[in-house]
């Protein structure tokens, strides 16, 4: 067969085969055709429904209220409008160029979503085996600040994209950009970029240097995580990361990010761009970061989620502390202060003052770890009462060494004055004796101490060294106050709260407190303590001056170190704490220790004006004996002094006073017969 007719043969075979590959494909192409109209149909129909659907009214900050226990307003999340509105044209150049390259480099490419971000994050999480990186775009991010919570569900994902692609059809790409330097949030409560710039520069945005618009566009990552107030580090890093960016994207030259890296950035106090708050301002905070922390509510809900705080505060007793601490501390140069006034019985917390002037420093100082001195003791006392001690046990006071682990420990009396002879537990506390002290802990022992102390709602670290029982160790006002509250409730522990109920904007409530509580101490052994306690008052007493302005029956402790100065003390229904000191490692001159005991003693006699004159309840197993102080057995009629001691049953004296047990004319003969007797015996 010739060539020809082979070509002809094999055209004729291809065109067959062709024919039946077409005739096999035809249904499929005609199944694709449709599919492919379909889909443009319903992709249509749903760009022509969702553009013309309206979007819901964004989800704007409201203000947090704050009531007191009355229920009378004191105080809200934020000072000033929650929303200040900015317009695109007023947006800084080069902080509309940071925000763009740290969120967002192809914004003004995509349509709502970047396919490039997706498959970088993809590729960094993918090599780094757990999620590092999202790839949301400034569109997302913004339907998800407007309108939805920052729940990890299918369910919000799916809403998202559907608002994402309703922002990017319904607004332009500078109306989007506008709404999100309006809405987005930077923390601390500052929503916008507006109030961004003036709550951590204090100064118009307009204003914002090419280093502080590069910090503001790295917040919103992480509000949290890169709060300039406390993770300034990882805030920085951010922001030179931000600028290596720009650099990238040839958006400022690498001249200017070096520049703006070595720019110093100076973040002024948040409270500075706030307008002035007049009631419980150091309380707001302290109940804001509580919600957040400690029961577990979004952050943004609980600073701009319309949420109503009901709190245990006293605005009557709020009121008297703040006036009493900012009229002694206000013409002490930089001497701060800081009071806790607490319910026993509740353990509602009535008044908190955490400084002397809140716009200057809002920093809380009943939250400062110091060192407690003397006021620790009651703790170490405590702890004495319940290992078999009295108040009458006597241990002699002298200048005395202790040997522990190997090391010699010499405590020291305040101005080195000692009785050198023996002393009670009551006269140790009534004068602070320092040699009792560290002698009663070590009979007692060190590890049971710190047992009490922690019974008692101290958490702050305690280690076992002889100046434990000086108060060597820091912990915070708060917990101080928790400690004496439970020795004022008869040892029952109730934790120190601050919020009782959160409400929602709809009227749902979210928390609601109960009260609990746990017997940690015998109440006789809280008693006696209480009853030796009060010496302190008494006069020779440290804290005597107090009784000259506030008469009530009270008990409590003074404590001094070369940097504080401290008074606990409490009534049968108020417990309220003091201390002063210096910030900033400045010793505290000795003439101003006394302030705590004008500011304890002023505040409670305000506090309690309206309340009687009421004793501490003696408890069942507790005796009242009356004691010879020379010999501490139980005092006669002939006995020239008698005071009155207090005893948990079973620890009292039993026998009467040997040396007072006839009158004085028949014991002096007694004694001279005695003395005859004894004077026989040497010389024979």
């Amino acid at each position: 067969m010739s060539d020809h007719s082979n070509s002809q043969l094999h055209l004729q075979i291809n065109r067959f085969l062709l024919g039946r590959f077409f005739k096999q494909i035809r249904p499929w192409f005609r199944f694709c055709i449709l599919f492919f109209v379909i889909c443009g149909i319903g992709l249509a129909g749903a760009y022509f429904y969702l553009k013309s659907r309206p979007l819901p009214p964004p989800d704007l900050p409201v203000m947090t209220k704050i009531y007191d226990d009355q229920g009378k307003l004191i105080n809200q999340s934020e000072e000033g409008n929650a929303f200040d509105y900015l317009r695109i044209s007023e947006i800084p150049h080069f902080l509309l160029q940071a925000t763009l390259a740290a969120e967002d480099r192809t914004f003004f490419q995509h349509l709502g979503f970047s396919l490039h971000g997706i498959a970088r994050a993809a590729w960094m999480n993918l090599k780094s085996g757990k999620i590092v990186q999202g790839a949301s775009t400034i569109t997302q991010q913004l339907a998800r600040n407007l309108y939805l919570t920052h729940d990890r569900t299918w369910a919000r994902k799916w809403k998202e994209a559907i608002l994402t692609i309703q922002l990017e059809l319904q607004y332009t790409k500078k109306n989007i950009l506008e709404m999100y330097f309006n809405h987005i949030y930077y923390g601390h409560g500052a929503y916008g970029a507006n109030q961004a710039a003036y709550y951590f520069f204090h100064k118009p945005i307009k204003d914002l240097s090419l280093a502080e618009s590069a910090f503001l566009a790295g917040l919103p990552r992480g509000p949290e995580y890169y709060s300039p107030y406390r993770h300034f580090s990882h805030a920085k890093k951010r922001q030179e990361h931000i600028l290596d960016l720009m650099v990238k994207n040839q958006m400022i030259s690498e001249q200017e990010a070096r520049l703006a890296k070595q720019e110093k950035l100076t973040i002024v106090p948040l409270q500075k761009a706030k307008q002035e708050q007049t009631r419980a301002n150091y309380f707001r905070d302290y109940i804001l970061k509580t919600a957040v922390n400690k029961y577990g509510l979004d952050e943004k809900l609980v600073y701009h989620g319309g949420l109503k705080i009901y709190t245990t505060l006293n605005s009557q007793l709020q009121e008297e502390a703040e006036r009493t601490i900012a009229h002694f501390l206000e013409k002490e140069g930089e001497l701060q202060g800081a009071l806790i006034s607490v319910d026993p019985h509740t353990g509602h917390i009535k008044a908190m003052v955490g400084g002397k002037d809140y716009r200057t420093s809002p920093f809380n100082r009943a939250f400062a770890l110091r060192q407690p001195g003397s006021t620790f003791k009651p703790i170490l006392y405590l702890t004495a009462l319940q290992n078999g001690f009295t108040p009458i046990t006597k241990i002699i006071s002298r200048p005395t060494s202790f040997v522990f682990q190997n090391e010699v420990y010499s405590p020291t009396n305040y101005n080195n004055q000692y009785p050198n002879q023996p002393i009670t537990m009551r006269e140790a506390i009534a004068y602070s004796d320092n040699i009792y002290a560290v002698s009663t802990l070590f009979r007692v022992g060190l590890h049971k101490v710190i047992e009490t102390a922690q019974q008692l709602g101290i958490k702050s670290d305690l280690k076992p060294t002889p100046s434990l029982a000086l108060g060597s160790y820091s912990i915070t006002p708060f917990e101080l106050t928790q400690a004496y509250s439970t020795i004022a409730s008869g040892g029952v522990h109730r934790p120190i709260i601050g919020i009782r109920k959160i409400v929602d904007v709809e009227g749902d409530v979210l928390l609601e407190t109960t009260p609990e509580s746990k017997q940690v101490i015998q109440p006789s052994h809280s008693y006696v303590l209480t009853q030796m306690l009060s010496s302190v008052f008494e006069p020779g007493g440290t804290a005597h001056r107090v009784s000259q302005i506030f008469s009530h029956p009270k008990a409590g402790k003074t404590g001094s170190t070369d940097w504080d100065s401290w008074l606990v003390g409490y009534t049968p229904d108020l417990v309220t704490t003091v201390w002063i000191g210096y910030d900033r490692g400045k010793k505290l001159p000795p003439e101003k220790t006394r302030l705590t005991q004008y500011i304890w003693a002023n505040y409670m006699q305000q506090a309690t004006k309206n309340l009687p004159h009421r004793s501490f309840p003696m408890p069942e197993n507790v005796l009242s004996v009356q004691i010879d102080p020379e010999t501490g057995y139980r005092s006669t009629p002939y006995c020239p002094q008698s005071k009155q001691e207090y005893f948990v049953k079973g620890t009292e004296p039993l026998l009467s006073c040997p040396l007072h047990s006839a009158p004085p004319e028949e014991q002096n003969q007694r004694n001279s017969l005695w003395k005859q007797i004894w004077n026989w015996l040497k010389n024979f």
